[in-house]
């Protein structure tokens, strides 16, 4: 007997197909996975180096670090805020060995509210890199969402040292990084998901209802529709949906575990987001009393960026615990 024909099969699985849709930057310090994964970019936050420090792979680099920073001098406290510095560089180069993009490394969280101190803390990350032979061009200074952020960034970016503001979740927060001429903003999904759920006792949304995918597909529309430049990257996904609602945003940052997940499925992804696809949402005042006004009117973004502030810093302290104890 004859052999049936079977179905013909795609031969491209869902990350290679989104691949030709949205740059993909890998949301792990695991050097290991970035290398398995390939991404254009890699993101770093204190959670991932907190994390990255405790794996095996690591131990060399979190022994040189805390030595070079004794060695280099100062009281306790100076000794251990250089070694994390010297540790997030240090990590930073080695995934830059493996990728051909940029990584993002980021301010301290508890410099939030304090536009001379981020501007001054950004300028030492470049210059530790730049002792390590890694031009500016490579990195992304990463800060929180903030007023005094934003206002931070500004001056960066002036000076040719290029942003990624982290922690944002609301439209007023978007507006005024885009304002401020800031290269690249990471909106947060799954976070803002989070909150509706827990606000509204909701279990679950369909992927082109999710508040988070709304949130950005707004941004992304009002940026595109106004010719701003800065980059849109979503960011903190919870589910598959949620990345494949948004397929086509300039840029995504995905948890490893998501990655696989999408290249265990078959097929192409369907372009969502668009130029031009929705009228021009107005210009908001950008101002400080206007950017505050906005992000007090809007409670989940008002609270999620202080919690994501205070687990950031957590992290930090944690790190630096992990520095001192040896």
């Amino acid at each position: 007997s004859k052999a049936r024909p079977q179905p013909a099969q795609s031969s491209m699985n869902q990350l290679e197909s989104l691949k030709g849709l949205t740059t993909i930057v890998a949301d792990t310090g695991d050097i290991d996975e970035i290398a398995r994964l390939a991404p254009q970019d890699a993101t770093t936050n204190p959670s991932l180096l907190l994390n990255a420090a405790t794996l095996p792979h690591y131990q060399s680099i979190v022994e040189e670090s805390r030595a070079t920073a004794i060695a280099a001098g100062g009281n306790a406290d100076t000794v251990i805020a250089n070694a994390c510095d010297r540790l997030a560089v240090a990590i930073g180069k080695e995934i830059l060995s493996i990728i051909p993009g940029r990584v993002s490394t980021e301010v301290d969280a508890r410099l939030s509210f304090d536009t001379a101190a981020t501007i001054d803390k950004a300028k030492q990350l470049i210059e530790l890199y730049a002792e390590q032979g890694i031009g500016s061009e490579r990195i992304l200074i990463k800060i929180a969402s903030t007023w005094e952020g934003i206002e931070a960034a500004r001056q960066l970016e002036k000076e040719g040292i290029q942003c990624n503001l982290t922690l944002l979740f609301g439209f007023g927060q978007a507006a005024a990084c885009a304002d401020a001429g800031v290269f690249l903003i990471s909106p947060f999904v799954g976070r803002i998901l989070d909150w509706y759920k827990a606000s509204t006792g909701k279990d679950s949304y369909p992927p082109l209802e999710d508040p988070g995918v709304l949130s950005v597909s707004r941004i992304y529309d009002y940026y595109k529709s106004h010719g701003y430049k800065t980059v849109v990257m979503g960011a903190s996904f919870r589910n598959q949906g949620e990345i494949e609602a948004l397929a086509g945003c300039d840029r995504l940052t995905i948890s490893p575990a998501l990655l696989d997940s999408l290249a265990s499925d078959n097929g192409q992804l369907e372009r969502r987001l668009q130029d031009g696809d929705n009228p021009r949402e107005a210009q908001p005042d950008c101002g400080e009393s206007s950017f505050r006004w906005m992000l007090n009117e809007d409670a989940m973004a008002t609270e999620k960026l202080a919690e994501g502030i205070r687990k950031f810093a957590a992290d930090q302290v944690k790190l630096e615990k992990l520095l001192k104890d040896g």
